[in-house]
């Protein structure tokens, strides 16, 4: 089995701990509400949000995964840290055994805040992940966090 490891940040006005929790916290309430055409639902289907919680991700019709499911592995509040392991979700799996997300919330200069986040993809055994072959899947996740932004500049009180 191999590891391969990619990295991202990006910046935002958001402060860290309103970032954290609608990102992390929350998600389960907020992101169905302000993304439904990419996500149905999500739900807990172990535990209650803490760490050995199971959270499902399930998306809207027509897309091509049904859902992702990740066991939290780490939740720090106070650091705004979390990480987390995806364990099931689709074709994916035929080439990774799992992937271990981290994703740390940095405060900025400007009273925003760092979005630092590292991606661990645990490959089957002969498999040699590249970057274009989880291009889609980053995509989407900065398009949520741009989503997340939005509505988090259009309601400054939420989560404040």
């Amino acid at each position: 089995m191999g590891v391969t490891t990619f990295t991202q940040e990006f910046a935002t006005p958001i402060a860290p701990s309103r970032m954290f929790k609608a990102l992390i916290l929350d998600s389960h309430n907020l992101i169905p509400k302000i993304a439904p055409q990419g996500i149905k639902s999500i739900e807990f289907i172990e535990g209650d949000g803490g760490v050995g919680s199971i959270k499902q991700t399930n998306f809207a019709d027509g897309g091509h995964l049904k859902c992702l499911k990740h066991k939290i592995d780490a939740l720090d509040s106070d650091s705004l840290v979390c990480k987390y392991t995806l364990i099931e979700g689709g074709a994916i799996f035929d080439k990774i055994e799992s992937v271990v997300y981290e994703v740390k919330f940095e405060a900025s200069s400007n009273g925003g805040c760092i979005c630092k986040m590292s991606s661990e993809y645990h490959t089957k055994t002969g498999v040699e992940l590249k970057e274009e072959d989880i291009k889609q899947g980053k995509e989407k996740a900065m398009g949520l966090y741009k989503v997340v932004e939005e509505y988090l500049l259009a309601n400054p009180d939420v989560y404040a």
